[in-house]
């Protein structure tokens, strides 16, 4: 797996993914590319049911030892709400592979959106 010195990228370009969360384990992010790195600087929870809470999990999908990793595990949302997972203060990197996954208790209820950068050294 490539980890590129980020002091030498030659280009940083800001991301952002959104959608809604289901009940089936899915793919937030796309896995990092090789000789690429990104910092996950936010990570936004919103429950977009007006009457019932629901849980959300969000894990780190590691490339190298194909383990997630639980940045939030079934974490209840109340209606109305938001949970921020991850602020630029807690900012992650993400190496070749890994990427950002996510479930709810319900489907539809949760809506996310990540923002991030992508560092290139190419």
């Amino acid at each position: 797996m490539a980890n590129p010195n980020i002091a030498a990228a030659t280009s940083i370009y800001g991301r952002t993914v959104m959608g809604a969360l289901t009940t089936s384990n899915a793919d937030l992010t796309s896995a990092v590319a090789s000789d690429k790195i990104q910092r996950v600087n936010t990570i936004i929870i919103s429950n977009v049911d007006g009457s019932a809470a629901a849980t959300c999990t969000i894990t780190v999908y590691n490339a190298d030892n194909t383990t997630e990793y639980k940045l939030a595990h079934t974490i209840s949302v109340p209606p109305d709400s938001t949970l921020v997972v991850l602020s630029r203060d807690t900012s992650i990197y993400l190496e070749e592979g890994d990427k950002i996954r996510g479930l709810a208790s319900a489907n539809s209820d949760l809506q996310f959106v990540i923002s991030y950068e992508e560092l290139d050294d190419a």
